[in-house]
């Protein structure tokens, strides 16, 4: 199994839930991780990555991290620092119409998004309430390319696509679908040797049905045309997703590998959770495990059953647990003499 791994957690992308799966074989494995300082949950983010954001590095005796997966604007010869040279590098994409329209919930207190009434009226004259120059400005335009680290506002040419989608190939081993989740795992396991358990997940970080409507055409269009750069990115690596399955894998093979996932987290729910699934943030009754709300979302979470032995408490626990409240644990484990 490898164990030094490098995750751009790219916003609104179920990236909450590939990095519960980090966090529990970090945990299992023992490895370390790369904890921004004081222990918070973003390294430095909006700011492009610099190695000394990380607690416990130092440019005198570089100490290697095995995992990087908080939120960061990448920079590839920062990241290098922390991370041994045969690191994996991965990131999940997300079809930027559902992005925007999950940011726009998420961040509506973003400059851009809080006096806009709807997304279509932000979209419909979207200078009106857009300033590029605002320090917030990322999370309502091209927000993908800019987790990457380039500019959300540079021009369309297809010359800067090409160099854009040529740098992230150069600097990434496997780019994840979030819409073909279950397929991404099984990718993600292949290419990290690890097993089935080390990435079945229960979805976390996800909102309440309650708050999600269909859009009409006219606005999906607009969409795609005000976040070019991200519908290019996505549009690429969803081609080169498939091509990899076909090569590495087979569409046979994937499936039965997603059957198997599958059955394995409808187990692991009929196991762990009460009623099998997720509950709206006022019905968690374990404080502990109840996730951070943002914006206009209602983020959902999960109650454990009671009465389960304390090995499968432990694993049920770990893999509910929303990523602000695991972080901190694992933080405390590693740097047990401070307190994030």
């Amino acid at each position: 199994p490898k164990t030094d791994v490098v995750f751009l957690k790219v916003h609104k992308s179920a990236s909450s839930t590939v990095m519960n799966i980090l966090f529990r074989f970090g945990e299992m494995h023992n490895l370390t991780f790369a904890f921004p300082i004081g222990g918070g949950n973003q390294l430095f983010y909006p700011r492009h990555f610099l190695a000394k954001f990380v607690q416990g590095f130092s440019p005198r005796s570089p100490r290697k991290f095995n995992i990087v997966c908080h939120h960061m604007r990448f920079l590839l010869p920062e990241v290098q620092k922390v991370v041994s040279h045969s690191a994996v590098y991965f990131s999940i994409l997300r079809n930027p119409v559902h992005l925007m329209e999950s940011s726009f919930v998420y961040y509506k207190g973003a400059s851009a998004f809080s006096r806009a009434r709807s997304l279509e009226e932000f979209l419909n004259q979207p200078y009106l309430y857009y300033n590029p120059a605002n320090r917030d400005s990322h999370y309502a335009r091209n927000l993908m390319t800019f987790d990457f680290g380039f500019n959300p506002n540079g021009e369309v040419s297809a010359k800067r696509v090409q160099l854009m989608l040529e740098a992230i190939e150069a600097s990434f081993d496997l780019l994840l679908i979030s819409e073909y989740f279950d397929e991404s795992m099984v990718l993600l396991k292949e290419m990290l040797c690890w097993d089935l358990d080390s990435v079945v997940s229960f979805p976390l970080n996800s909102r309440d049905s309650s708050t999600k409507s269909p859009l009409p055409d006219s606005i999906v269009e607009k969409i795609k045309n005000w976040n070019r750069l991200d519908w290019e990115i996505y549009t690429h690596f969803n081609r080169t997703f498939w091509e990899r399955v076909d090569r590495d894998i087979g569409r046979e093979r994937m499936q039965q590998e997603v059957k198997a996932l599958r059955e394995r987290r409808a187990e692991l729910a009929r196991t762990c959770l009460q009623g099998m699934g997720s509950v709206a943030p006022k019905d968690i009754k374990d404080s502990s495990l109840k996730p951070l709300q943002h914006g206009n979302a209602k983020i959902v979470g999960y109650n454990l059953k009671t009465g389960l032995d304390k090995e499968m408490e432990r694993m049920c626990r770990r893999l509910v647990t929303p990523e602000l409240q695991y972080s901190s644990a694992l933080y405390k484990k590693q740097f047990p003499q401070k307190h994030p």
